[in-house]
C-alpha cells in the first residue's frame, strides 16, 4: 500500500524558491515512478515532473523545465520538488503520485496513487 503526504508548500514572493516533499509510509516506494502534478482553480490538473524508481531517468513540463528538480532518496522512501525562479502561474495545489507504470508518465489517470496536495502561492 503507498500511502503519499506531502509537504512544504506556502507563500512566496515571485522570483523566489520552494521545496515540496512527499513521504511514502509504505514499504514498495522504490517499486514506483513518482510524479508531481498541479491544480489551479478553475483548470485541469497538470503535469509538472517525473522520475523514474532509480531515479536516473526525469522528465519536465516545459513550462517549469530549468526552473525545478525533482529528485528521490528511496532509502528514505522520499521525493521532492526544488522550485527555483517562482512565478506567479506556477500558484496551485501541489500533488505527488505514485505509479506501477515503467514508464515516465504524464498523465493524471497513468498514476495509482496520490497525495492530498499542498497549496503553493506566488505573490507579484
Amino acid at each position: 500500500q503507498v500511502q503519499l503526504v506531502e509537504s512544504g508548500g506556502g507563500l512566496v514572493q515571485a522570483g523566489g524558491s520552494l521545496r515540496l516533499f512527499c513521504a511514502d509510509s509504505g514499504r514498495t516506494f522504490s517499486r514506483y515512478a513518482m510524479g508531481w502534478f498541479r491544480q489551479a482553480p478553475g483548470k485541469d490538473r497538470e503535469f509538472v515532473a517525473a522520475i523514474s524508481w532509480s531515479a536516473l531517468s526525469t522528465y519536465y513540463a516545459d513550462s517549469v523545465k530549468g526552473r525545478f528538480t525533482i529528485s528521490r532518496d528511496n532509502a528514505k522512501n522520499t521525493i521532492d520538488l526544488q522550485m527555483t525562479s517562482l512565478i506567479t502561474d506556477d500558484t496551485a495545489v501541489y500533488y505527488c503520485a505514485a505509479t506501477s507504470s515503467r514508464y515516465l508518465e504524464v498523465t493524471a489517470p497513468s498514476y495509482d496513487y496520490w497525495g492530498q496536495g499542498t497549496q503553493v502561492t506566488v505573490s507579484s
